[in-house]
């Protein structure tokens, strides 16, 4: 019933968090388990490359042999750090994603480095991204150190002039920044978590009708609260833009599952949501844009 365009696994135990013990990631057997039991038939992998967010980097390699090793349930995205190979905006990082593509990968993320989004680096590998035909998953933040994701402001200014410079790169958007931005932002904190409340003049509509390769990835409590805080509006936002929504949950940690299978099937069963709309959401779109 769904595909999931947003999952983390990896294959053995690492250092647990500091601070709570917990191991960062499921296993793909975990995984599989929670699957069967929402009717997520197949989910993307997106590798955790980047220094910010993760204890120890995770290779494009252990993607690849997950999904060999699980045929038809595990999709294998790339990942490449915007300052790997010398730190440079001149790192041949088409080339690179070209190789991994040719493994069969089909996109490239989650992008969490914390650098500014029009940083010439990170520009660099979204025209990289763009050279090879692949999408492109990306996380934000409101800004540089103490957590993870590129920065950009309020309004998303910065995102903005990338779907410019790269009209041809599917963006598929993600995170508390993003879509804090679906509504008009009232202080510095909604930019941080999940601000409850009516959706009214966001910055994300108006960048989606004015920019057809911006994509809205659903997944974890920022995509799920994104919709579930104003059901009204959520329904028009899911009938405009049926085409380019993507469900995904972003299961880290054992035990994460967001609610938004259980959201949009309630929609689609009190008749809120059109049958077209709800498939496309829930895999169409992502067979579609993954060749799947």
């Amino acid at each position: 019933m769904f595909i999931d365009i947003h999952g983390h696994t990896r294959q053995k135990p690492m250092c647990p968090y500091p601070s709570n013990g917990i191991q960062p990631f499921t296993f793909p057997e975990e995984l599989i388990k929670v699957y069967d039991a929402t009717g997520i038939e197949a989910a993307v992998m997106l590798p955790c490359c980047n220094v910010e967010n993760v204890i120890e980097p995770q290779s494009n390699e252990e993607i690849l042999d997950i999904a060999a090793a699980y045929p038809g349930r595990f999709i294998p995205f790339c990942n490449i750090d915007p300052r790997a190979l010398f730190n440079s905006p001149y790192s041949p990082l088409k080339e690179i994603l070209a190789y991994y593509k040719s493994r069969g990968c089909k996109g490239v993320g989650e992008v969490c480095a914390n650098l500014p989004i029009l940083d010439p680096r990170v520009q660099n590998l979204f025209s990289a991204a763009e050279a090879n035909e692949m999408p492109l998953t990306f996380h934000l933040h409101p800004k540089a150190g103490g957590s993870y994701g590129l920065i950009d402001e309020r309004g998303l200014p910065g995102l903005e002039e990338s779907l410019k410079r790269h009209p041809n790169l599917k963006f598929f958007g993600h995170s508390q920044t993003f879509w804090c931005e679906i509504s008009e932002i009232r202080d510095w904190n909604d930019r941080f978590g999940y601000p409850k409340g009516p959706v009214k003049n966001g910055a994300i509509t108006r960048l989606m009708r004015q920019y057809p390769n911006l994509y809205g990835d659903l997944s974890a409590g920022s995509g799920c609260n994104a919709l579930t805080r104003d059901e009204e509006h959520a329904v028009s936002f899911l009938e405009e833009f049926q085409d380019r929504l993507l469900f995904g949950t972003d299961i880290c940690a054992a035990g994460t599952m967001p609610k938004l299978n259980e959201f949009l099937l309630r929609l689609r069963a009190e008749e809120k949501l059109s049958e077209g709309a709800f498939q496309k959401i829930a895999r169409e779109n992502a067979v579609r844009l993954l060749g799947l």
